[in-house]
């Protein structure tokens, strides 16, 4: 029995090609909504619906993104549409990944730093889910398909290729161009047909969105989550590709000249505001600062005790003598660890995609350690830990430190957690410091509270964690109490070495611990807590400040952000913050309660009055308003005023970044 090959079945009475190529169009188109809706249910955003209209977003983005799999030959259109498959697949699966640990989807920037993820790897383990497999449960149909058409090509190329010579010749031989160029425009105009239905569907209801509910979310977008409610995933992904090519493209053009008046004036206003000296200025000229950036390391906790033991017992005693800060807020966005450095040691807002690390690492930056060595201080860096990671060997050169101690220069005697158990690392670091010329500067950056938090921990260093024990919210509370550990650790040695009576000691935590544990949280803190509890939870970190008297202690419940850091030691160390660009506030500058601002990278913001948590559409009408005394939503209209400067800060900030600005700022108009 003679087996035809494909172009011969092609010729055979009543047989439809081109149904047959629909339907597997349509099934791919199918398949990927379903994974679509998948990905958005694993989501669980909170206000944001995958409706009709969502729906159909989607679905007009798959067919504007595969339009041009009409114009292949036929025989080559199932292999494009598995290949769509396979790529379409791997990106949602990424994205969901992502989102799990950042709370954002992936973009071109962080594709860009994708080398990192390697690193990532016991924390991505923990971020897999077994219901995750049904986003792959086609490949097996896809590969096997591909097998057997590939080994079906193989067998009947030889019958393929005569058939394909009588099917374009006529009875005499002659070639009949006329059937193939009909073919060739059938396949085009289809192709063209659904571009221009898929592009309707999905670009019509996206605009309409940005003119009425989402207005200004496509100009002013200060979260990706926002952005996907308007687009879905695919436009929102095609929508980020855009931006980074124009970002690229334009990074070397000139800000139109109102627009550079208008960050000028903001700039002048702000460091006018900064560059009265006060009474303590300069009470500590000449005094070391060693700065520890403790790795998701959040405020809840602090003082907290579990069956009996306190969880940071040594923060708890350092508090005695110190400035603590108990309404912090971390101000990062998808560059996480490497964006609470920007936001420390810059005064600079976060972008909204990617880390500015790596992308904007040959920028002139005002930076702690760059305006610290103007006078007179050394400045090192230290992490226990690969110095390619988030770009820092670059950007560490960039910023002015003398040098960057990586895990090349440590013994890694407490194999813990990622690298260097923090213990250790604090230990060995300090003794770099003793043999560092003072005044300096150290800034260092904590590891072993990493996720996924799963420390081989000795019993002498465990904490009895109760009914925790066993879970992910358990393991945290154990790594955080490690670290408490080694930050006394390291305070002791300060003393030691003699460094203690004439250091600043600064202590925060770089970000959230990237966990829903709502409940969890709750039971600790012993009451039933809002969602507008959780996202304060989710915001804060500890600061502390030890001065090298011990004076000004207490504790601090003004607000305050990451980007005050930078504006708030210079004024100590005698070196007036006025003079650079910075975006932050002097924390110990009481004048300035009544108008201070705390912007985070979503949206929100705190005047120490209330709370802005902005809508997923982006929206401020939709957003809401909380009084901070009694939790509860007030009206919104209240923060109408915070909202514009909000908004205003961010996008100055982002073109500063963007266009490299602090050059500029520092000469005259």
């Amino acid at each position: 029995m003679r087996l035809f090959p494909i172009r011969h079945i092609h010729n055979q009475p009543g047989f439809k090609p081109g149904f047959l190529y629909m339907c597997a169009y349509l099934l791919f188109t199918l398949l990927m909504l379903l994974k679509l809706r998948l990905l958005h249910d694993n989501l669980r955003l909170p206000y944001i619906d995958m409706n009709r209209t969502d729906t159909l977003i989607a679905a007009g983005s798959l067919l504007a993104l595969s339009f041009w799999v009409f114009w292949l030959p036929p025989r080559g259109r199932l292999f494009a549409l598995a290949a769509l498959d396979l790529l379409l697949t791997a990106l949602i699966f990424a994205d969901l990944v992502y989102f799990r640990y950042f709370g954002d989807f992936l973009t071109v920037p962080v594709l860009l730093q994708a080398g990192q993820v390697e690193s990532l790897g016991g924390s991505i383990a923990e971020l897999l889910r077994w219901n995750d497999l049904w986003l792959f449960a086609d490949w097996p149909l896809l590969i096997g398909a591909s097998l057997w058409a590939w080994s079906r090509r193989r067998r009947s190329r030889q019958g393929a290729y005569l058939s394909s010579a009588l099917s374009e010749t006529g009875s005499a031989g002659t070639p009949n161009r006329s059937r193939r160029s009909v073919r060739l425009l059938r396949r085009f105009a289809a192709g063209l047909l659904v571009l221009v239905i898929g592009f309707s569907a999905a670009f019509f209801p996206i605009r309409h969105a940005s003119q009425t509910w989402a207005k200004n979310l496509l100009e002013n977008n200060w979260w990706n989550m926002s952005l996907y409610n308007v687009t879905g995933l695919l436009a929102f992904h095609t929508l980020d590709a855009y931006r980074y090519a124009q970002t690229a493209i334009g990074r070397g053009l000139d800000l139109p000249q109102p627009r550079m008046d208008e960050i000028r004036d903001w700039f002048a206003a702000s460091q006018h505001a900064r560059s009265d000296s006060g009474e303590l200025f300069g009470r500590y000229t000449g005094s070391n600062v060693v700065t520890v950036q403790g790795e998701a390391f959040m405020n809840f906790f602090v003082g907290k005790q579990i069956n009996g033991q306190p969880i940071t017992p040594n923060l708890d005693a350092l508090r005695g003598d110190s400035l603590y800060f108990d309404n912090f807020y971390h101000q990062t966005g998808q560059g996480r660890t490497s964006d609470a450095d920007l936001a420390a040691n810059f005064s600079l807002h976060p972008l909204p995609s990617g880390s500015v690390f790596i992308r904007y690492a040959d920028n002139a930056f005002d930076t702690m350690p760059s305006v610290l060595k103007e006078h007179g201080y050394a400045a090192n860096v230290y992490h226990a830990y690969d110095g390619s990671f988030w770009n820092r060997s670059r950007m560490y050169r960039e910023m002015g430190y003398d040098r960057f101690y990586t895990e090349k220069e440590y013994e890694i005697d407490e194999p813990l957690g990622w690298s260097l158990g923090d213990r250790s690392f604090f230990d060995q670091s300090v003794g770099f410091m003793a043999d560092t010329p003072q005044p300096f500067y150290s800034f260092l950056i904590g590891l072993s509270s990493h996720h996924p938090y799963n420390l081989a921990l000795q019993d002498t260093d465990k904490l009895d964690v109760g009914d925790y024990a066993g879970t992910t919210f358990g393991d945290y509370l154990q790594s955080v109490h490690y670290v408490d550990s080694a930050l006394g650790g390291m305070v002791e040695r300060l003393k030691r070495e003699g460094l203690w009576d004439n250091t600043v000691l600064v202590f925060y935590g770089d970000h959230d611990y990237s966990l829903d544990e709502r409940e969890a949280a709750g039971k600790l803190m012993g009451r039933e807590l809002s969602e507008f509890d959780y996202e304060q939870i989710m915001g804060q970190v500890p600061l502390l400040i030890h001065l090298p008297d011990g004076g000004l202690a207490g504790t601090y419940d003004q607000p305050g952000g990451q980007l005050d850091l930078m504006p708030t030691l210079l004024p100590l160390l005698g070196i007036d913050a006025g003079d650079y660009a910075l975006m932050g506030n002097d924390l110990l500058d009481r004048s300035t309660d009544d108008h201070r601002l705390v912007v985070l990278r979503s949206g929100a913001f705190t005047d120490g009055r209330l709370y802005y948590s902005p809508s997923a559409d982006g929206t401020f009408e939709n957003g809401t308003a909380y009084d901070l005394k009694t939790g509860q939503p007030t009206d919104v209209e209240q923060a109408r005023t915070g909202y514009e400067e909000a908004s205003k800060r961010l996008g100055i900030s982002d073109d500063v970044i963007a266009h490299d600005l602090i050059p500029a700022l520092k000469t005259s108009p």
